[in-house]
């Protein structure tokens, strides 16, 4: 029967509790939400809502075609322009998602004949980059700037090392200085990912490469996603103009999908708006971290010390890490839930949201409630 292989994997999947279930949430939900990546508070901030509102009334619900067509409008330059100004690099490129941006960056840098040598915790986007990348792939240890060094050793000519700036599992941050000394000793780029550095880490949130002093290299690559921080959809790269123009002429993902929705460049040009004149949104995600960690392991749960503004706090086992979450969700408290295979080392977690926007009274009840329904 065609297709029937799906229901042993299903029944698979059963056995092991790793069984994933959509659950469409409504406008006005009672939940204290610890589980999105609305790390600033941005998504429904009435400057960001208007920005988006405006750019769909002015040039519609779609961009129409794909950027080298119908795609681009003057808004998508202008939020390009503005995102790379911010972010200290020269030059940007904004896709219809963070996962399209990372895909293009990666397989575009890495032509037949390069070495890629990426990190062992690096994200799903990432990790598919480097699969449909013409380059061969060599993954090291995590966050461990010696295995880059060793790994760029055995090759000669094109490489790049590809990581996260902050890994979305643990929140714990790359060594990026250590990173880009490896790289630069054997004439290599480094390509990172600051999906969740962009809006907490840097000054005034310009992001981790900014903070590691490397915004403006050229030899770094930055992508980031407009769906975090921003509060938006979307995604960019920056980098080098010569990049830049590189990833229009060979970038897949670029080429032949619908541009950004203009609604999606509105909002995230508000919101990078806004961040620059509000800058201490960015201090605030991370002090409701800190916060947050101390709080839990105060109360004796295992929680991994956050970089940024993810608190990853450990479950006993994949069935376990599911019954929490819906614990949580019973008495108002929402969170995430990593499992295997989203986990690569096997250990399922909680994973929290330390959105800038939080109360204290909000985050006590939200380790109130974690403590109260350990499992």
């Amino acid at each position: 029967m065609a297709f029937g292989w799906i229901d042993e994997q299903a029944a698979a999947r059963r056995r092991a509790g790793l069984v994933r279930t959509l659950r469409p949430r409504p406008a006005d939900s009672p939940l204290l939400d610890l589980a999105s990546n609305d790390y600033l508070g941005l998504a429904r901030h009435p400057e960001v809502v208007a920005g988006a509102a405006a750019a769909a009334r002015t040039w519609g619900g779609g961009a129409t075609g794909s950027r080298l067509v119908t795609g681009t409008t003057e808004l998508h330059t202008r939020l390009e322009r503005e995102l790379a100004e911010f972010c200290g690099f020269e030059a940007a490129l904004v896709f219809s998602s963070g996962y399209a941006a990372n895909l293009a960056a990666v397989t575009a840098l890495a032509p037949h004949g390069s070495l890629i040598v990426s990190d062992a915790g690096n994200h799903a986007s990432l990790i598919d980059g480097c699969r449909l990348a013409r380059g061969t792939t060599q993954v090291v240890a995590h966050a461990d700037p010696d295995a880059v060094r060793k790994a760029l050793g055995t090759h000669e000519g094109p490489a790049v090392a590809v990581s996260d700036t902050v890994f979305s599992v643990d929140g714990d941050a790359a060594p990026l200085a250590g990173l880009a000394e490896a790289c630069r000793e054997h004439g290599a780029g480094l390509v990172v990912d600051d999906a969740h550095g962009l809006g907490v880490l840097g000054t005034g949130g310009r992001g981790a490469p900014q903070a590691a002093g490397l915004a403006g290299a050229d030899d770094v690559v930055v992508t980031v996603t407009l769906s975090k921080s921003l509060g938006s959809q979307g995604g960019a790269v920056l980098g080098p103009a010569r990049v830049v123009e590189h990833l229009v002429n060979a970038a897949r993902t670029f080429i032949f999908d619908t541009g950004l929705a203009p609604a999606s460049a509105g909002a995230a040009l508000a919101a990078l708006r806004l961040l620059g004149r509000e800058p201490e949104r960015a201090a605030r995600a991370r002090e409701v971290a800190t916060g947050l960690h101390a709080r839990l392991t105060a109360a004796g749960l295992e929680a991994v010390r956050p970089d940024a503004a993810v608190v990853s706090v450990r479950a006993p086992s994949p069935e376990e890490a599911v019954q929490w979450a819906a614990d949580c969700r019973a008495a108002g408290l929402f969170v995430g839930c990593f499992r295997p295979p989203s986990v690569p080392d096997g250990i399922s977690r909680l994973r929290l949201t330390a959105r800038a926007d939080l109360s204290e009274e909000q985050i006590e009840r939200a380790v109130r409630v974690i403590g109260g329904t350990r499992p």
